[in-house]
């Protein structure tokens, strides 16, 4: 069985009826609205984040209520509407194999759809009374923009260090993930301590996510993805980080030299990721990959053994072992 099918083993009815429940809440009489939001639920990727959701209520209730049905679309909701927003804002054109929302509606009325999605989860906790999913989400929310515009500035000036680069992953990447596993606590009424527990175990495994995805731009050109886009737009990954924090300074002159004026320049660039991962960039990234997984495991160890934790401890591993 593959990895995602034994993952969601234990929750495949639910998976089954929450499309249905999501469907519905995307519909909408604005005929227009409509054809472009059933364009999306039909372009759905692997719906990681809501099974998040899913397993952590029933690692530690047994069952998922109605709640986590909300809380999970209310995270997929969210979800979409950055996707299209940051689609706009990065100007792609395709998204999962298919073209993205903008490049077939263009931007004006993608950015009204996002805003849209947006107002639908946040409406759908309101309706419910779910005012304690709406905080987690909303926090949610706020750490993605505060996330991603750190990074913006840190791209300018490059001038990162890797405390900032922690706190940049754990705004923009790891926040949702964390309301993911904290909602599904919540849904099922988990205590305080509980809920706290949970959305850490997901902020950890969001940190594991993104710095996987770092070194997808160092190791990708290996399984047919093209190396150095993150150096090409400037962003500053743990490699990078950690080796520009260790040479000396001639060395750093010239790697700075290559991200501020050589970025676009495929060999400058070839020969930049050379000396990364020569300097022990990957090596360090790999390390703290792992250290985030294992304390991430160490949050699951203090809950009760049964499929749905297995699958958390299965999807932690997918993390970290996926190859796109």
């Amino acid at each position: 069985m593959k990895t995602v099918a034994r993952i969601k083993a234990p929750i495949e009815a639910e998976m089954e009826m929450f499309e249905r429940k999501f469907r519905e809440a995307v519909r909408t009489r604005v005929p227009l609205l409509n054809r472009i939001t059933m364009f999306i639920v039909t372009r759905k990727g692997k719906r990681m984040r809501p099974m998040f959701v899913f397993l952590t209520a029933k690692m530690l209730a047994g069952h998922v209520t109605e709640r986590t049905y909300r809380g999970a679309s209310i995270i997929e909701l969210i979800h979409t509407a950055t996707i299209v927003h940051d689609d706009v804002v990065d100007e792609s054109t395709y998204r999962r194999g298919f073209f993205s929302l903008n490049a077939v509606w263009r931007n004006k009325i993608a950015v009204l759809v996002g805003d849209y999605l947006l107002a639908k989860g946040l409406i759908l906790s309101i309706d419910n009374d779910d005012f304690d999913l709406l905080r987690i989400i909303s926090v949610a929310v706020r750490e993605m923009s505060e996330g991603e515009l750190l990074q913006i500035e840190k791209a300018r000036k490059l001038d990162i260090d890797e405390e900032t680069y922690y706190d940049i992953i754990r705004k923009k990447t790891a926040s949702l993930i964390a309301a993911c596993t904290a909602m599904g606590a919540a849904s099922v009424g988990m205590d305080v301590k509980t809920v706290n527990d949970m959305h850490r175990f997901g902020e950890l495994t969001g940190m594991a996510f993104q710095i996987k995805d770092d070194l997808f731009d160092y190791t990708g050109g290996d399984i047919g993805k093209p190396t150095g886009i993150d150096i090409k737009e400037r962003k500053m990954t743990l490699p990078l980080i950690h080796v520009l924090n260790k040479v000396s300074p001639r060395e750093k002159k010239w790697m700075l030299k290559i991200l501020k004026k050589h970025n676009t320049d495929k060999q400058k660039v070839q020969e930049l990721i050379a000396f990364i991962k020569q300097k022990g960039g990957l090596d360090y990234a790999v390390q703290k990959m792992h250290a985030y997984k294992d304390e991430a495991l160490r949050i699951l160890e203090r809950y009760p053994d049964n499929e749905a934790k297995e699958s958390l401890k299965l999807m932690l591993d997918y993390v970290i072992n996926r190859k796109l």
